[in-house]
């Protein structure tokens, strides 16, 4: 592979830490850490328009994908942003939890928490920086396949997320548990078409160069899902929120992959 693309991942990791010392201190004011979410999602667009600057793969190919990835950063930023904007003066449930964690002075952890973040972009961009150094003149089916995978994970994870919106809208629904539309086949409907999003930009990288090198995006990815910041904090903090309620849904939901309701 060219070495170029360690020039690439360079800018993109300055780019994407400075963003992430702006956003520490924007924190740090307001005492809302969960504003990292917003730019976590905003900082792969960033990267993308590097590589559309700079990258010297085959041009269609390099819109084709990075018009996918500010497409999907952008839109799941916003949503996030939209969500933290409307409750600022209140962090959210799982950083506050951090805060109790994190002992005397966790604004100083926070600050390395989000260059964290910033790191982790630039390595689960890996399928992008591929992608965009591949110089062969034609689409594969392989690439096709991947823009199909992305489609349909871009509108699951909208549908999921405006479902979730609506049902917090209601104030009716205050202390109960979302069990709408693809909620009622997951309990995380989000995460799982984020992950396939994931595996979709795996399946395009395939037809490129060392793209095998890609499956570490939808992997990484995965584990933290399952395993980490995804799916453990958020549901100890619903149980935290609706108690009893959330443990039913939890007897009869499926967990990750929208399947049909369990028999209790």
């Amino acid at each position: 592979m060219d070495n170029s693309v360690w020039w690439l991942a360079l800018y993109s990791l300055i780019a994407c830490c400075i963003i992430m010392i702006l956003v520490w201190l924007w924190a740090y004011k307001i005492k809302n850490a969960g504003v990292v979410d917003i730019f976590w999602s905003y900082n792969f667009p960033v990267i993308a328009f590097i590589l559309l600057l700079l990258a010297p793969g085959f041009e269609i190919r390099k819109q084709l994908i990075c018009a996918m990835v500010i497409v999907a950063g952008g839109r799941l930023g916003t949503h996030i942003l939209t969500r933290t904007v409307s409750h600022l003066e209140e962090e959210e449930g799982r950083y506050q939890q951090l805060r109790k964690e994190w002992g005397p002075n966790p604004d100083r952890t926070f600050f390395w928490f989000f260059q964290a973040q910033a790191l982790s972009n630039v390595i689960l961009a890996i399928p992008f920086f591929v992608i965009c150094m591949n110089t062969v003149a034609h689409l594969s089916p392989l690439e096709y396949a991947g823009v199909a995978i992305w489609l349909i994970s871009v509108i699951g994870e909208s549908v999921a997320d405006a479902q979730l919106r609506a049902f917090k809208k209601d104030p009716a629904n205050k202390g109960k548990v979302c069990s709408a539309g693809l909620w009622n086949y997951s309990r995380h409907p989000n995460y799982f078409f984020q992950w396939m999003m994931w595996m979709s930009y795996l399946v395009f990288a395939l037809a490129s160069p060392y793209g095998y090198l890609a499956i570490i995006s939808p992997a990484i990815i995965l584990y933290l899902l399952l395993r980490v910041t995804g799916i453990p904090i958020t549901e100890e903090q619903s149980i935290r929120s609706k108690g009893d309620a959330f443990r039913e849904y939890q007897k009869t939901t499926s967990v990750f992959v929208p399947w049909f309701k369990k028999k209790k």
